[in-house]
């Protein structure tokens, strides 16, 4: 290696390399790279280091951001290098910048300018690496700096190049599709390039163009089949070649290309069929690329419009797949077996043994894509096999999220082809079980449901049969020590609406079941619940066949607690409880008659039974309801729910221009008042600013109404800088199975033809009896598919019970105590509550400065004769909310605020709610004036005596 080391690097760096390579540790590991990271920041602060060296430490920042640690302190050092003039410590510049930095990342702005200039070098080799940079590093919002340089290049010379802008704009189109949408175009005219690199760079954006909208782009299955021809046909030159198969990634892209545009269209398909016959005949198997492209012609075929040729050469390629002895091979025909078999699946049954092989194979992978395969084929003849085969299979595993799967696929396939009900409840039974609480509620709910309705057409003898063998069942089941709580709910509402309709099992052991359950898993409220509710039916059911109630100890016991219970869901059941055991027969069989679970409820929404009610209220003088969106002086109740969306929009960044200061209001002030006192109208003027503040909806006032402001010059301020107070936001935060066709043929043919066809290769092997049997459970019989409804509604309800009902079955106690739940009232928004905040008595009386304005003549007439101070808002109240929020304001903005109710509502503050008042009621100026005069000589201080008082004169 020499002094330098090998590939041109110092023997400083390989030692790095070889003590990490030799590392016995993490510990030791992260020694060593902690070392190098601070002899790499003392030495890359070095004034005038060497083009060469600066290079070198760059490559170890690299591999030290390569083994997890920060390197962060040379990303700069790596972006001055892209600036270099250098060719090779360019591109290690870009090679580097893009390593360290993502499109979000604060140092790209310095590389934008580069990246411009380098796309117009005349050196292709620095035009590509800064085309590598524009993939990883532009952003939606640099996109358009960019973008013009690599249209330009799309008519590089160099091929390289074109290939690399190609890779560029369908970069552009996955981050920002409207940015590059009017340029699509191009990608059309790129795949008649002269190179077939850059035809093959193509299919990417088109392939996801196709995708999108594949009608667009059919004028194109032609230009597409006649390029899969030439490359299936050895045309393009050796260098594409993988293992001996003619560019076969372009073979793939072009296969999946075709087979989006041959779905459902036979015309487009029936262009395809020659070339893809020509794959099947001419592939390789012998190699893994050559498999690849097999599979790909096998999923195309599955795609496009049905041929036979074509289907009977994918069964013989997957035929060699399943005889293989590696699993990747099998488990590619296991699932392009599950492809074909949704178009022919008479070919399942050609490899059956194959399939049952996988199915025992020790390969966990392999095992699960089989079951996927028998899933897509069950049917009414297999179903119990395979359910039972799922079912073993999920008990055996330990990984919950696939157990979760197979619980739900095993719940659908016994929906839709149960044998029997007995078989369905006993399926239901071992999936509740074992599955535990993976198991979707919903399922719970569709269990319940299925039971409620039965499955019979009206042959209430079925319905009576099914819901008898669930009570025994669920009885038998209750001995086991652990139970999942989904189950229990189900086994609790089962035994409650039907545990002692047959007649079998008395009440006494039912309630005593029960009692036991609650007790047993005290701890989980949902199951108290539904035992208490069960409790109730049974004994409401009782009542009602008029027997004697005799309720039992424990039962006794359990109530006496639920009723003490701290959760009032427990307490309301138990006072139910309470409370039905004392009605009479009659009453009891009207608030819960027997199997009512599945009668349609009726929703009163307009409360059409309150209208005598209301008639009577309102010829009485009450007064009639108005809606919220037509009162008027109240706070509408909707902008509330928007105040969290007000705060967080008054806290962030705004990037729209300044607004222009918006014209003055110019006041209405009648002449009157302005010639008979000192006060004179100021007009407001109404600036937009930034709030921080909650803004609350505002009350228009009256419209004769004035902005006063008072001659206060030279008058000292008696209110210093209201303090700050930020708001507060909160904020909260079946697959379509594809039906198996139909096949004849009895059982011995079939078991005939499974050794024939098997293995032609291998040796004779005698096939076990037991396989044998399973051949022919899974794929032998009748193989006309007989699906059962989804839900086995009865053919009188079937109309009208999916319209308002509930997917969980509610007794008709649980229907009565939802219509008896009253609306809450909602809370009073205007009650603000009682200010926390109390100003401090002022050092100067602010009337001490006012005294001046009036003469005494004007002093002597509000001593003879003021008129009664009319009734006003709480204004000490206001003045105390509103001083916290007021930004930048003076003691003239202050008092125009509390004399004028309309000033409350500027940008800035915060609008408090008041009370509107007509024009005719509203207190003069100068009455007030005179008020506060009078006061001044009675000697009241207002800020400390009666506050009734001071919001009287004030007016």
């Amino acid at each position: 290696m020499g002094s330098q080391g090998g590939f041109y690097q110092s023997k400083e760096f390989l030692d790095l390399v070889k003590s990490i390579g030799e590392a016995r540790s993490k510990a030791e590991e992260d020694r060593i790279v902690l070392n190098e990271i601070e002899t790499l920041k003392r030495r890359i602060s070095e004034p005038d280091i060497p083009k060469r060296k600066m290079k070198e430490y760059i490559i170890r920042l690299v591999y030290i951001e390569m083994l997890g640690h920060d390197a962060s302190f040379g990303y700069i050092h790596a972006v001055k290098m892209t600036h270099d003039d250098s060719l090779l410590v360019k591109r290690t510049g870009y090679l580097a910048v893009t390593l360290f930095l993502n499109e979000d990342h604060d140092l790209i702005i310095l590389i934008v300018n580069t990246i411009q200039k380098d796309l117009k070098s005349d050196n292709y080799l620095v035009v590509c690496a800064a085309l590598n940079a524009v993939c990883k590093l532009i952003n939606e919002e640099t996109i358009p700096a960019v973008l013009p340089q690599v249209m330009e290049l799309l008519a590089h010379p160099k091929e390289a190049v074109r290939k690399k802008a190609i890779m560029a704009l369908h970069r552009f189109y996955q981050k920002s599709p409207s940015s590059v949408s009017h340029l699509v175009s191009n990608f059309r005219k790129r795949l008649c390039d002269n190179d077939p690199g850059v035809m093959g760079a193509t299919l990417c954006p088109l392939f996801e163009l196709i995708a999108r909208d594949v009608n667009s782009y059919k004028d194109l299955v032609i230009s597409f089949v006649s390029i899969l021809k030439q490359v299936a046909e050895r045309r393009l030159s050796k260098a594409y070649d993988c293992h001996q198969m003619p560019a076969p990634f372009i073979q793939i892209k072009l296969l999946k290309i075709l087979a989006l545009l041959g779905s459902g269209d036979k015309q487009a398909s029936e262009n395809m069929y020659t070339v893809v016959g020509d794959i099947f005949r001419k592939c390789d198997s012998s190699s893994n690329i050559g498999n690849a492209v097999l599979y790909e012609c096998i999923c195309c075929v599955s795609s496009i419009y049905p041929n036979p040729k074509l289907l009977e050469s994918a069964a013989d390629v997957i035929s060699r797949f399943l005889k293989s002895d590696s699993h990747n091979l099998k488990y590619m025909g296991i699932d392009a077996l599950g492809r074909l078999i949704k178009i022919s699946p008479e070919i399942a049954e050609q490899h059956q043994l194959a399939v049952i092989d996988c199915l025992e194979d020790p390969d966990d992978t392999l095992k699960r894509k089989t079951f996927e395969l028998l899933y897509k084929m069950t049917k009414s003849t297999n179903v119990e096999v395979i359910v039972d085969r799922m079912i073993d299979y999920m008990i055996s595993i330990s990984d919950n999220h696939y157990k979760t799967e197979i619980a739900s696929r095993c719940v659908e396939l016994a929906e839709q082809f149960a044998p029997s009900n007995q078989w369905f409840i006993q399926t239901m039974n071992r999936v509740f079980e074992h599955a535990g609480d993976l198991v979707n509620i919903k399922v719970a709910h569709s269990l319940m449901r299925l039971i409620a309705e039965g499955f019979g057409e009206d042959d209430d003898n079925a319905d009576s049969k099914l819901r008898s063998s669930a009570v025994e069942s669920y009885l038998r089941i209750l001995g086991e020590p652990k139970l999942p709580s989904v189950f229990l709910q189900v086994i609790c509402w089962v035994l409650g609406e039907y545990g002692t309709a047959d007649g079998m099992f008395s009440a006494s052991d039912i309630t005593g079941k029960l009692c036991d359950v609650a007790e047993a898993y005290s701890n989980d409220e949902t199951v108290k619940a539904y035992a208490t509710t069960a409790l109730i039916k049974i004994y409401a059911f009782k009542i009602a066949a008029r027997r004697k109630v005799d309720m039992l100890p424990e039962c006794q016991s359990l109530m006496e607690e639920l009723l003490a219970s701290h959760s009032t869901d427990l307490q309301q059941r138990a006072y139910e409880l309470q409370a039905v055991i004392g009605l009479d027969a009659h009453a009891v069989e009207c608030i819960m008659p027997s199997d009512a679970s599945c009668e349609d409820i009726e929703v009163d929404r307009d409360l059409s039974f309150l209208n005598d009610y209301i008639q009577e209220a309102i010829e009485k003088g009450a007064q009639p309801y108005i809606p919220e969106s037509e009162r008027s002086g109240m706070l509408n109740i909707s902008n509330f729910r928007n105040q969290d969306h007000h705060e967080a929009s008054s806290h962030g960044l705004r990037f729209e221009a300044y607004e222009l200061p918006k014209p003055a209001v110019q006041s209405r002030i009648p002449q009157a008042l302005i010639a008979s006192t000192e006060i004179v109208p100021v007009p407001e003027p109404m600036y937009p600013r930034e709030s921080y503040q909650t803004t609350m909806p505002s009350i228009p006032s009256d419209a004769g109404s004035a902005e006063l402001k008072l001659r206060l010059e030279g008058v000292q301020k008696k209110w210093g800088r209201p303090t700050y107070t930020p708001a507060t936001s909160t904020s909260n935060s079946t697959s379509q199975k594809t039906v198996n066709g139909t096949s004849q043929g009895d059982g011995a043919s079939t078991v005939s033809s499974m050794r024939e066809t098997y293995d032609s290769r291998k040796p004779q092997v005698e096939v076990s009896h037991e396989k044998q049997k399973l051949a022919a459970s899974l794929f032998g019989g009748s193989s006309k598919t007989e699906k059962r409804p989804a839900t086995g509604h009865k053919a009188a309800k079937a109309s009208s019970h999916m319209v308002e009902k509930s997917h969980v079955p509610k007794s008709s106690m649980e229907v009565a105590s939802d219509k008896a739940a009253s609306a809450q009232q909602p809370p009073d928004l205007l009650d603000l509550g009682e200010p926390t905040a109390t100003s401090t008595a002022l050092q100067l009386d602010p009337f001490k400065q006012l005294e001046g304005l009036l003469d005494t003549t004007e002093v002597a007439s509000a001593v003879n004769g003021a008129p009664a101070a009319s009734v006003s808002p709480d204004i000490m109240a206001l003045y105390v909310d509103t001083a916290a929020g007021i930004h930048n304001k003076n003691d003239a903005d202050l008092l125009s605020g509390l004399s004028n109710p309309s000033v409350t509502n500027m940008p800035g503050t915060t609008a408090m709610p008041q009370v509107t008042q007509s024009s005719s009621k509203r207190p003069n100026p100068k009455d007030s004036l005179e008020k506060d005069a009078l006061v001044r000589q009675m000697g009241v201080n207002p800020s400390s005596q009666n506050p009734n008082l001071f919001k009287d004169l004030l007016g």
